[in-house]
């Protein structure tokens, strides 16, 4: 097992200490002339458009340092294809594999039994098997809900299913499909995909408007399912006091839209409010206050451009009925799960967003204060992984990439 601590010393020096026969090495800032990999560093962080921020704040805050020594290990790097990790009440860890099924790990990384028995997944591209969420009455009725893409019709979607964990059968026992995303496109991106109840004991389920332009202008229309947050019962139907339940032509189960590929969401520990990140195009991922019934303006409105750099619609970043992020990205981090941090291990992290980075090879750790961001700081850039989802138990962070590894980052 890889160790790595980070402590801060006097706010600019970073010290990476080793274990076992690995060689300690320090960093210390230094002021000397710009070199190749500087000016490359600069160039990569060089932002796509010169659109202005809506507010001061908005993008590029002041970054941010954490000043308690902490420790990353790298517990197992042969996991597979992990999309999400969810922690059972014991401190075992739940790991979705995008090829279909689900692993259990000891907290300290050890494959404990793979659980078969799901619906069939279309793994191509960015499908298949994705995120996890336990029944709010999991330690009575042992039911899990877990997002897909599914072929069906001519294309596929994104779905959601539930059933009944069984350890002792290594399987899921009743599996069924409660939640289909439609319409149907063939694409093989943007399923968005990411669960969490509420305290109602509602589901919420993101959807991605699947990439392509037929999907893209979706995201706008109340009767798609495409580019949109939903709120659902344990049933899949439409929750309790959704903002669109009776209006005509939209469907019940949509909490928000104008959404383009939301891979996280969280509720705010202290104020019960639910925020989400979404991947934006050539710049622009957003993080987003979610208000019941809002309209977040893909693609009419943007901070992004094509990826092949032409302006996308008219080019306008505000517009009047249409929310704003609470903070945006440019150059793209690549935003996919998120959790705030509700442990007390690491005390200046409470309350604080923690952001898993896909291109940008990082954890993004945001200060929020009365639904501002005030800092920002990338943790385990070293580690140059893809980090696709992140969680915690008892004040320890764990995380997994698409390299296959499963990190765990805790207090020295």
């Amino acid at each position: 097992m890889n160790k790595i601590i980070y402590s801060t010393m006097f706010a600019a020096t970073l010290v990476f200490a080793g274990c076992g026969n690995n060689n300690s090495t320090e960093k210390t800032s230094t002021t000397s002339a710009p070199d190749s990999a500087q000016k490359a560093e600069e160039a990569k962080n060089k932002p796509n458009t010169d659109y202005k921020p809506a507010f001061a704040g908005q993008t590029r805050i002041g970054a941010v340092t954490t000043s308690t020594p902490y420790q990353v290990d790298r517990l197992n790097d042969k996991i597979g294809k992990p999309w999400s990790i969810n922690p059972l009440p014991d401190g075992r860890l739940l790991i979705t594999d995008k090829s279909g099924f689900i692993s259990i790990y000891s907290a300290d990384g050890a494959l404990l039994k793979k659980i078969t028995g799901l619906p069939k997944v279309d793994d191509g591209g960015q499908g298949g098997l994705l995120d996890l969420a336990f029944d709010p009455d999991f330690a009575k009725n042992n039911t899990i809900y877990w997002s897909f893409s599914e072929k069906f019709g001519q294309g596929n979607l994104t779905a959601v299913a539930k059933g009944v964990l069984s350890e002792s059968d290594s399987s899921v026992k009743n599996a069924m499909v409660i939640f289909r995303a439609k319409p149907d496109l063939k694409s093989e991106a943007h399923y968005g995909s990411r669960l969490l109840f509420d305290k109602d004991g509602n589901l919420f389920v993101s959807a991605g408007e699947r990439s392509i332009l037929d999907g893209r202008k979706q995201s706008q229309w109340l009767n798609s399912g495409l580019g949109k947050v939903f709120r659902i019962t344990k049933d899949g139907k439409p929750a309790p006091g959704n903002p669109f339940i009776g209006k005509a032509d939209a469907m019940p189960e949509i909490y928000s839209y104008g959404h383009r590929n939301p891979q996280g969401l969280d509720i705010h520990p202290v104020t019960g409010d639910l925020w989400e990140v979404e991947f934006g195009p050539r710049g622009g991922d957003e993080l987003n206050l979610v208000k019941a019934g809002s309209n977040y303006g893909w693609p009419i409105i943007t901070y992004g451009i094509e990826y092949d750099g032409r302006k996308i619609g008219d080019s306008i970043q505000q517009k009047e009925g249409m929310e704003q992020p609470v903070y945006y990205w440019d150059p793209v981090v690549s935003p996919s799960g998120i959790l705030f941090y509700t442990g007390d291990a690491i005390p200046e992290w409470k309350n604080n967003l923690f952001i898993s980075g896909l291109s940008s090879l990082q954890i993004i750790r945001l200060v929020i204060e009365n639904n501002k961001v005030v800092g920002e700081e990338h943790l385990l850039t070293d580690q140059k992984e893809r980090i696709r989802d992140v969680t915690q138990y008892n004040g320890t962070l764990y995380a997994v990439s698409d390299g296959g590894i499963l990190f765990r980052i805790r207090k020295k």
